[in-house]
């Protein structure tokens, strides 16, 4: 089955490191250019500008703070003016934190409900009408935790702002599919970072492996392929949905 992009424009949040880079760089060898977005950093972001482009590929790194809506319009309509359109948003930008729920503060609860949340929101607003209106479909497309599906000890913020964002892809996935567009959510179980803490790969992580049928944890690698089937034509049909990658950690 063909996952082709050619002649489409994605925009990735967060995709200067790990499963965004890894989103940004398989989109585009699909022959989708990209808007490589990010919030502060700007070299990482530049760096797989640079990767796509030397590869023969479009791409383009624009900051912005996808928690709030007239930076990320500025952003979205920026896009449109560069490529033409907007036909594939990815909203892949998150807050990692890790907090005993009682131990959590307003600060840290705003942070993930601006950027787990409150970014799909956003994205979502600034695109939809450009997609609407060109009437060639489109997709969106959320990630998140597994813990917004089952829920999971110390991940009470991720698990809730994440949680209402599939119940607003699924609202939205009711309201759009007359336009064609398709929008649907992918939990991930535990991914291995670039930049996880080297102590807590030792300490913690031949525990976490025990909870994974496949007996190891996800590389972003394991990710970017569903996000790019999900954009393709091959998905015409799949909508309102939330899709696992998670190697087995959670079978509901």
């Amino acid at each position: 089955m063909s996952t082709s992009l050619s002649g489409k424009v994605a925009l990735v949040t967060g995709a200067g490191r790990d499963v965004g880079r890894a989103i940004a760089l398989t989109l585009a060898a699909e022959g989708a250019a990209v808007a490589v977005n990010y919030s502060k950093s700007a070299d990482a972001a530049e760096k797989v500008v640079a990767e796509i482009v030397a590869a023969g590929g479009k791409a383009k790194a624009w900051g912005a703070d996808i928690g709030n809506f007239e930076s990320t319009k500025a952003m979205v309509d920026d896009i449109v003016a560069v490529f033409g359109s907007i036909d594939i948003v990815v909203n892949n930008a998150g807050v990692a934190q890790r907090a005993r729920f009682l131990e959590t503060t307003t600060e840290q609860w705003q942070a993930h409900i601006d950027v787990g949340l409150m970014g799909t929101v956003n994205t979502s607003r600034a695109a939809l009408p450009h997609m609407v209106d060109a009437g060639k479909g489109g997709r969106i497309i959320s990630l998140g935790g597994d813990s917004s599906r089952v829920g999971e000890a110390n991940l009470s913020m991720a698990a809730a702002s994440r949680a209402a964002t599939i119940a607003l892809i699924k609202s939205l996935a009711k309201e759009f599919g007359r336009n064609d567009i398709t929008c649907n959510a992918v939990t991930l179980g535990m991914i291995q970072s670039a930049h996880s803490d080297p102590q807590w790969l030792a300490d913690v992580l031949p525990k976490m492996v025990k909870n994974y049928p496949l007996k190891r944890i996800g590389q972003p690698g394991d990710v970017a392929p569903i996000i790019a089937f999900l954009a393709s034509e091959g998905a015409s049909w799949i909508t309102g949905q939330t899709i696992s990658v998670n190697g087995g950690f959670a079978m509901v």
